[in-house]
């Protein structure tokens, strides 16, 4: 069942991320309530970890509105671009990202295996090799479809590991905070997926870190 919810959300997802591209109304109002709700979700997850320390709340509540206040600003000039080779290059590094998730949780559910942190019980050895795996599969695969647009001074597979890794690192973040805040999921917006955090965790900082890599 969970899995079935999974698949759907997600194809609804990509219906979203395809109308935020084509249209500049709805990438605002997809960035204005991803924001809002993710702040939303942050704040609950702190309030739980840092209890009636109003100080450390309001900081940690701080600093995220300052994150994803740059996030926000960082997709909109990208997808927003008149230049095709902009959009070309978030797509690409999204698609890294969103196959390093279902590579984890297909290859992590289908093998199992020995836990790969205390951080996070659901990930596994096996669940890191396949997020690799479907991030350089299908990564080199979009690559080549776009390789008359992109032009890389880094090569492909080493941006596509890289991206993949620092998207598993902040999976991992944010779930660490999950498991101070002693709950499973950061909210139940997302059918099968949980809140939004539990889908965006890796590309807050995969993404930004991925344009910095292909900026140098």
């Amino acid at each position: 069942m969970q899995f079935y919810q999974r698949f759907l959300t997600s194809i609804a997802l990509l219906i979203l991320i395809y109308l935020s591209i084509i249209n500049t109304a709805i990438l605002l109002i997809t960035l204005l309530f991803l924001t809002f709700q993710s702040m939303k979700e942050f704040n609950f997850m702190y309030k739980n970890i840092f209890k009636k320390n109003s100080k450390l709340i309001f900081l940690s509540n701080f600093l995220s509105v300052i994150y994803l206040s740059f996030f926000s600003i960082l997709v909109w000039i990208y997808l927003n671009s008149n230049t095709i080779e902009q959009k070309f290059l978030f797509v690409f590094l999204l698609s890294i990202c969103a196959f390093t998730d279902i590579g984890g949780f297909i290859f992590g559910k289908l093998i199992g295996g020995k836990k790969l942190s205390k951080i996070s019980p659901n990930k596994t050895y096996s669940g890191m090799i396949g997020s690799f795996f479907l991030a350089i599969v299908f990564g080199s695969l979009i690559f080549s479809y776009q390789k008359n647009i992109l032009d890389f001074e880094i090569n492909v597979l080493l941006i596509i590991i890289a991206v993949s890794f620092v998207s598993q690192l902040g999976d991992l973040i944010i779930s660490s905070f999950k498991r101070k805040a002693k709950i499973k999921d950061t909210g139940n917006i997302l059918p099968g997926h949980g809140g939004i955090l539990d889908r965006i965790d890796g590309m807050l900082v995969a993404i930004p870190f991925g344009i910095l890599l292909i900026s140098m």
